[in-house]
This record gives structure tokens, C-alpha cells and sequence, in this order.
């Protein structure tokens, strides 16, 4: 969330940046509450001086009357102090419950738009491949190739849930080691995070996990949820805690299944694995000095392009719009490969990358000791390693073959053991 006297004393950035981002949220409503926040407090401390001035007045050998004067004012004190912490408590819960809908600024250069349609293009990678036949979308490859079953699926866990099979077991898994083992050359500290996380800390890291636009399953009779991201569990590792300095930046990567609603989701651009309930993600997570933040941002970018260039898959590199960065991105890139089955041939998005700037980690409390010695708050960021669903939708498209056979990118193969899939 963002700072409440920073609100107040950039008011008017903050309501544009709301428009900008096409989102509803009362700033006003915000810096009113933050002001009568603000007078409770000053009202309470004056309170709770009277008392402590009763309380001195009170000792020593005084005459009667004065004494019950004492006593009855002491009384009233305590039923006023009483009625303004239960003021400034419901005040408070209102504050935070109006300031949490705030989103974060936008970075000056991010593109203004509404729709994923304005992100701006800003580096293309590979040259999408000619081919001389009619290819093939991943959907009837996987079936022809007896890779994925999405009819068992449905019939077993419901609409867009599937099973992988024979060869794509080994492609999943190949995918998540052939990641994994660049990361690891890029100095991260690897996890298998829990699939489940509390409501509280899907709440500090911008995910709602309640209502009907929630996009996370909650688990009934339990304050937890199945986690949308490993980002939700990484994120919440440190929450609570203050960081050395000198530790700085930690830099996580967490494999875990992701589990989305996608409510409202349909149409063309969802077919198949590209949108469904259930995927494997490898996620990147960094805790970082806020000088920092900017440089990493654009290392996690380039360690996205690093494993796409290294599958041969072609993409372009977006500068999403602040309609589309979501409320905790203070800028966000997004991958998009090219997928010849989709739509006759687009572009779909395969990783993002957002830096977060402070705007997580004063949801959850995570700081840093300064050299001057405050705490102050770390920047988060986060990206997409490999999305294995929609990973496997650009290796299968990309890499057929007219006889309807499938090439396996050659850096894949020393980890799945081999280089085709045929029937």
C-alpha cells in the first residue's frame, strides 16, 4: 500500500494514477480518514496525559471533597479515553480497508491505456517460423500425440483441468530443470514453496482472497487459501521481519502449482493450456534496497529472455500499459511468444516481470535497518521464470513437423532424455 501522508501530500498524482490505472478507489475518502486518524491519535495521547496528571494528583493526604473530585474526574477520563480508542480502532480498520484499495504509482514511462491492447512493444527476439503446411494448435497436437487429455480432465476435476501424458510428463519436467539450473547460475536460492497460503498474506501481497472477483480458490472452514503464484509464498517468507542490510538482495526462486478461478475467462485466447485452473510455475522473488530495485527489475526481465532465446522460441518484450499492470506494479514487462496455432498466428504471453517497489512489503511489514539506523521498507519484485502450461503451448506449436511429429528444443533434450515425439 502506498504511504498515507504520501497520499495526502501528493493528492492529485494520486487520483490521476487511479484513472490511469482504470480502477476504483477513493483517495479523498483515504486522506479524510487519514486526518481523523491522525486527530483521534493527537485526542488520546491528550486523554491518556489527563489521566496520568489525575493519577499523580491523587497521591499524597488530600481533603476528602478533593478526593472524590479526583475520583470522578479520573472516571470520566477512563470513559473517554474507552470511547476514542474504540473510535480510532474503527477509524483505522476503515483507513486501511479504503487505503488497501490505492493501487501503486505507475513508473513515469509505463505506457497509459486501459486494455492489454495499449502495452507498448519494445524489443522482438526470433523470427516467427514460416511454415509450409497448416500447423497445428497445441490442442490437436496434444491429442493426436496423445500428450494431453482435456475430456478426462473436465470429466474428472472439471472444466479447464487436465492430465499430461507419455511424453509431456518428461517436457513439464524438463522445462522446470532446465530453468531451475539457470537460475541457479544467476545466484538464486531455490524453494518448493507450500501451495497454500493465509488469507492475510495473499492480502499483502494484492490478491483478493475473497468475493466474486476474487481469482483464488479458498478453502472452506480455513483462513487459507491455494495460492494464484509462488510470488504469494515468497513474498510472504520474510513478512514480519527486518532484513540485514548487508544481506541484500535476496534472490528466491520458487517452484510451486498455481491454482486460478479465471473467472470470466473464455474464448479463443483461452483455449487449451493457455488459461486453466491448475499449472506449474517456476517464480522468481527478490528483497532489495530501493536504490536497487530498478536494475534488478530489468536483471529479471533479461533472465526471462535468457531461457526463451535459449528454447529458440520467438517474442517480443511489452511495456505493460497502467491498465494492465495490476494494483501492486509499479512497472511490469511481459514476454509474449509466438504461438502459430493461436488465433492463426499472435503473439501470447508466457512470463512477466513487475517490480513492486515498497508497495508489498508495507502490506506485510518487511524492512531493513539503514545506516542512519531506521527501518526502513524493502522493494519486492517478482517474475515468471517458466509458466509451464503456456510454455508447453509455444514447444509444441513452434517445434512441429508436417508429418505431425514434434522436434524437442535441443536444450531440453538432456533433461527429458529425448529429442522427438511421434506416434
Amino acid at each position: 500500500m502506498l504511504d498515507y501522508r504520501f497520499i495526502k501530500d501528493n493528492l492529485a498524482a494520486v487520483k490521476k494514477n487511479i484513472t490511469d490505472r482504470n480502477m476504483n478507489a477513493d483517495a479523498d475518502l483515504v486522506v479524510e480518514l487519514f486526518d481523523k486518524r491522525t486527530a483521534l491519535v493527537t485526542k488520546l495521547q491528550s486523554l491518556q496525559q489527563k489521566r496520568n496528571d489525575n493519577a499523580k494528583a491523587m497521591k499524597g493526604k488530600l481533603p476528602d471533597e478533593e478526593r472524590r473530585r479526583l475520583i470522578e474526574e479520573g472516571k470520566a477520563i477512563k470513559e473517554e479515553i474507552a470511547a476514542c480508542e474504540k473510535e480510532t480502532a474503527e477509524v483505522e480498520a476503515a483507513l486501511e480497508a479504503e487505503g488497501r484499495r490505492i493501487p501503486n504509482m505507475a513508473h513515469p514511462d509505463a505506457p497509459v491505456g486501459a486494455v492489454d491492447s495499449d502495452n507498448l512493444e519494445v524489443k522482438r527476439v526470433g523470427t516467427p517460423r514460416a511454415f509450409s503446411f497448416q500447423p497445428k494448435d497445441h490442442v490437436q497436437l496434444g491429442q493426436d500425440l496423445d500428450l494431453i487429455d482435456f475430456d478426462e480432465g473436465t470429466k474428472v476435476a472439471g472444466s479447464k483441468f487436465y492430465y499430461l501424458k507419455n511424453e509431456a510428463v518428461f517436457l513439464e519436467l524438463a522445462l522446470v530443470q532446465y530453468a531451475l539450473n539457470i537460475l541457479r547460475r544467476h545466484g538464486f536460492t531455490p524453494f518448493i514453496t507450500p501451495d497454500v497460503a493465509r488469507a492475510d498474506i495473499l492480502q499483502g501481497i494484492g490478491f483478493n482472497p475473497r468475493g466474486n472477483e476474487s481469482n483464488v480458490y479458498t478453502l472452506e472452514g480455513e483462513d487459507t487459501c491455494l495460492v494464484a503464484t509462488a510470488e504469494i509464498t515468497l513474498g510472504g517468507y520474510h513478512s514480519g521481519e527486518i532484513l540485514p542490510k548487508d544481506k541484500l538482495p535476496l534472490m528466491y526462486c520458487g517452484l510451486s502449482h498455481c491454482f486460478r478461478r479465471e473467472a470470466g475467462a473464455a474464448g479463443q485466447f483461452s483455449k487449451g493450456l493457455y488459461r486453466v485452473h491448475q499449472f506449474t510455475k517456476l517464480e522468481m522473488f527478490v528483497y532489495c534496497l530501493p536504490e536497487d530495485s530498478d536494475t534488478l527489475h530489468e536483471k529479471l526481465r533479461l533472465i526471462e529472455e535468457e531461457i526463451f532465446t535459449g528454447l529458440g522460441i520467438p517474442f517480443r518484450v511489452v511495456d505493460t500499459c497502467t491498465g494492465d499492470l495490476g494494483a501492486p506494479a509499479y512497472r511490469k514487462w511481459d514476454l509474449e511468444a509466438w504461438m502459430p496455432g493461436r488465433n492463426g498466428g499472435e503473439w501470447g504471453e508466457v512470463t512477466s516481470t513487475s517490480n513492486c517497489t515498497d508497495y508489498q512489503s508495507r502490506r506485510l511489514n518487511v524492512r531493513y535497518k539503514d545506516d542512519d539506523g531506521k527501518n526502513k521498507y524493502v522493494h519486492m519484485l517478482n517474475g515468471t521464470a517458466v509458466a509451464v502450461s503456456r510454455a508447453l503451448v509455444a514447444v509444441l506449436e513452434n517445434y512441429q513437423n508436417e508429418d505431425g511429429s514434434i522436434t524437442v528444443p535441443p536444450a531440453l533434450v538432456p533433461y527429458c532424455g529425448f529429442d522427438r515425439i511421434a506416434r
